[in-house]
């Protein structure tokens, strides 16, 4: 709490005041990213071409630099869901959500109804996010070569992605 306080900017006593625990801060960090992604696959859903826009979306996501600390931030949040109830059902909510929202790219860009979609790629949605989450996990990894393995990440992505068709 002590380094967060400092990032922040703000003495001990006071960041206490907005997040009294541990498990306050990742409930804000939860919020504030389903809001972020939220928006995203908003933006995603209502473009011209969803599935090309949702490739363009995750390789930004996962090659940015400003976004290796997002990532490296969700290795900790999953970290502490292992040891939280509260906290793995708060994560477990976002994904969830994220799952959906794939499913919904998968549905608008094939023109398959929602339900079909379910049935036929679920699992695909579900590699995505694991996906995803072994990228987080790159900055805590021992010394290899991150933009090759985030290279494969994406080119496992896009190789799943292809496979969604009507």
């Amino acid at each position: 709490m002590q380094d967060l306080a400092r990032a922040a900017g703000m003495s001990v006593g006071n960041f206490y005041r907005y997040f009294p625990s541990k498990a306050a801060i990742i409930h804000a960090l939860i919020d504030h990213d389903a809001d972020v992604v939220q928006r995203d696959f908003a933006a995603i859903l209502t473009s011209d071409q969803p599935m090309a826009t949702l490739r363009h979306v995750i390789q930004i996501r996962l090659t940015a630099e400003a976004d290796a600390d997002d990532l490296a931030l969700w290795t900790e949040v999953e970290a502490a869901s292992r040891h939280s109830a509260e906290i793995a059902q708060a994560a477990q909510r976002m994904e969830m959500d994220v799952l959906g929202n794939f499913l919904s790219v998968f549905s608008a860009d094939t023109g398959l109804s929602l339900a079909e979609v379910r049935l036929r790629y679920s699992n695909t949605a579900s590699f995505l996010l694991v996906m995803i989450k072994a990228a987080s996990c790159l900055s805590c990894a021992s010394p290899i070569d991150h933009q090759a393995v985030r290279t494969m990440i994406l080119r496992s992505i896009n190789l799943a992605l292809d496979e969604v068709r009507p």
